[in-house]
């Protein structure tokens, strides 16, 4: 897989199906758009390219702040590549960019990518104030040698997938019906970090994993679900909040791996969410706190083995 920061990096030698989106989370609606297309390019010779944008152009757009991101523009990439694409562009989005008229734009994507075919959702504009939609895009097909190829979204009870639904679940905690559209546990990741040691003091040693600060996070709260370590896999139990029993002030994620007991200090972890067992909740004393995660251990590892 080849995964580059902008197009002008990209010049593939040879012809290519191209899709353009933002693509955050990798949901099931992405997903099947880009099966499609890794098909239809690879049965006729042809590179599967997805261009992707950084920052997310609603950040740009409407200047938000804070967590808004399902996936890491790495995470997303690798999660592309097992859809078997052949090269991820992750663009730069930026006032510049914003301000590109749709033709130039395409003029690009046919000069780096040498796009013969452009795939696109039936709702996909692009360009200078959006000019660059289906009919528009069809007619600069018919110019400069590439055909148009519409998908209709795909809708699961009731409505359309969409990452912003997706977002509203994780900060609910609804983390089973995150997983039913993303086809897989949310998940974040970051480097293993010291912090206080309070769960190794209780008998509980947590892994406290620094997430980036742009990533969304569940709802405060307990939750079952895995540490993935490299290509090892446990069970973990993840406390998502501020450790109210401690007078904690900042959020932090901290899993609890279960039947495990190495120093992984400095090593990137990955920590999925299967279920909220229970919200955060401050302890009058330590022994409450301490014989309320044997329970959640125990509620949890029962799950986690349903699942298995």
């Amino acid at each position: 897989m080849k995964h580059v920061y902008s197009l002008a990096e990209a010049n593939l030698s040879q012809s290519s199906i191209v899709t353009i989106g933002v693509f955050d989370g990798v949901h099931k609606g992405h997903q099947y758009l880009i099966q499609r297309l890794v098909e239809e390019a690879h049965e006729n010779g042809r590179l599967a390219v997805a261009l992707t944008f950084f920052p997310h152009p609603d950040i740009v757009l409407r200047g938000l702040q804070g967590r808004y991101y399902l996936t890491t523009p790495e995470q997303k990439a690798e999660l592309l590549t097992e859809l078997g694409v052949d090269c991820v562009v992750t663009h730069p989005f930026n006032d510049a960019v914003r301000q590109v008229r749709a033709a130039d734009f395409v003029d690009e994507l046919v000069s780096h990518l040498r796009m013969s075919a452009l795939w696109v959702g039936s709702d996909f504009a692009m360009g200078y104030k959006r000019e660059g939609n289906v009919p528009f895009l069809r007619d600069q097909g018919t110019q400069k040698g590439f055909t148009v190829h519409e998908i209709d979204l795909i809708e699961a009870q009731g409505g359309i997938i969409s990452s912003t639904h997706i977002r509203e679940a994780v900060q609910n905690g609804e983390m089973e019906q995150a997983k039913s559209w993303l086809n897989r546990p949310y998940s974040v990741i970051g480097e293993v970090v010291h912090g206080e040691k309070r769960g190794r003091q209780i008998g509980f040693p947590t892994a406290n994993t620094a997430v980036w600060d742009e990533q969304v996070l569940p709802a405060n709260g307990i939750y079952a679900g895995w540490a993935r370590l490299g290509n090892e896999r446990f069970m973990a139990m993840t406390n998502v909040g501020v450790r109210p029993t401690f007078d904690g002030k900042n959020i932090t994620v901290e899993p609890y791996l279960l039947d495990f007991n190495r120093d992984i200090y400095g090593q990137q972890l990955e920590v999925s969410f299967e279920k909220r067992l229970r919200p955060e909740a401050k302890f009058t004393n330590l022994q409450d706190l301490i014989d309320q995660i044997g329970r959640d251990v125990v509620e949890g590892r029962t799950y986690l083995e349903r699942l298995s």
